[in-house]
């Protein structure tokens, strides 16, 4: 019995003892593994985070919040700079030698009207000075070709306060080493597009070798080694 009351006192010794140890004790360092294992329960909660609440696509952009992923504005009014190896356009009309194979010429083109106009062999367009009657000369437009058919032909000769001559055709034909001279031409390409050409620079030949449709002209003269008509009519027009 006595023995019994020993034991039981030592025990409780004991726990005196031990208590203030761990109750004064700094805790130890635990290595993570045990947060892993049965001694999960002693390792601190993480303290949970909101998710992040979802981007709306459909939502409207505020136009004031600039957006980083969008390219940098141009300014309209900017002038961007030219590419030296790029020449200017030139605006001035290029030199017209004088075309010493025309013969002289009045000095007021004749209207020409003309449903089309084919060419076949054509060798070039140029800008030319041909000779007029008064002693002077005027710039022209120069067309060569092996042969060139005008339909739908109608010439008005109109000299200043003089009675005029209008020649109406089927067709003209010009063949053999044919040279136009024309003061200017507004037309339609076989595709349909506009085409006016005047005397300062010459057109590209792929713009008139296909042909030319609804054609007006100022013709200055002709030259051909033979010039054929088809169904003519001449008329007197009065003097404006």
């Amino acid at each position: 019995m006595i023995s019994r009351r020993l034991r039981v006192v030592g025990m409780l010794a004991a726990l005196a003892v031990a208590a203030p140890l761990v109750a004064g004790a700094a805790p130890s360092p635990r290595h993570t593994g045990f947060c892993d294992s049965f001694m999960s329960f002693l390792c601190p909660k993480p303290t949970p985070t909101e998710p992040a609440a979802p981007v709306d696509p459909t939502a409207p952009v505020d136009p004031a919040v600039p957006d980083p992923s969008a390219p940098d504005p141009v300014d309209p009014d900017a002038v961007l700079p030219e590419d030296p190896a790029t020449p200017p356009a030139s605006t001035e009309p290029v030199p017209a030698p004088v075309d010493d194979a025309a013969p002289i010429f009045t000095g007021t083109p004749a209207a020409m009207r003309a449903g089309g106009l084919s060419f076949t062999g054509l060798k070039g367009i140029s800008i030319v000075s041909v000779p007029t009657v008064d002693g002077g000369s005027v710039r022209a437009l120069k067309i060569s070709a092996d042969s060139i058919t005008i339909t739908g032909f109608s010439l008005t000769v109109r000299p200043p306060d003089h009675d005029g001559l209008v020649t109406n055709a089927d067709t003209m034909e010009l063949a053999g080493d044919v040279s136009v001279y024309l003061g200017s031409v507004s037309a339609s390409s076989m595709g349909g597009a506009p085409l006016t050409i005047g005397t300062d620079t010459p057109p590209p030949l792929d713009d008139v070798a296909p042909g030319l449709l609804d054609v007006t002209m100022g013709l200055v003269g002709s030259t051909a080694d033979s010039i054929h008509y088809t169904n003519t009519d001449q008329r007197i027009v009065a003097a404006e």
